[in-house]
């Protein structure tokens, strides 16, 4: 097993904290995955085929704020 570690784009604060424990629903586009915290809390970006993620639960690590907005980070374990 391994550790992934994700980004995820979030609209609004004090949705996610540190040491929330997370699920994600995968969506499918044409050429890419990509992931929602559930429920719809946040997103990520496209992840293309080769990098699709196993795990469906998480911890966040780390919500930062910058110039574009709010951002989570979390951790997955993956098999």
């Amino acid at each position: 097993m391994g550790k992934r570690v994700m980004d995820f784009k979030m609209e609004r604060e004090d949705l996610l904290h540190e040491g929330d424990h997370i699920t994600v629903t995968e969506g499918v586009l044409p050429s890419n995955y990509y992931y929602t915290i559930d429920p719809a809390l946040a997103m990520s970006g496209n992840y293309p085929f080769r990098e699709r993620m196993l795990a469906r639960e998480g911890v966040v690590t780390k919500v930062i704020e910058n110039a574009r907005g709010y951002y989570v980070t979390a951790e997955f374990e993956e098999p």
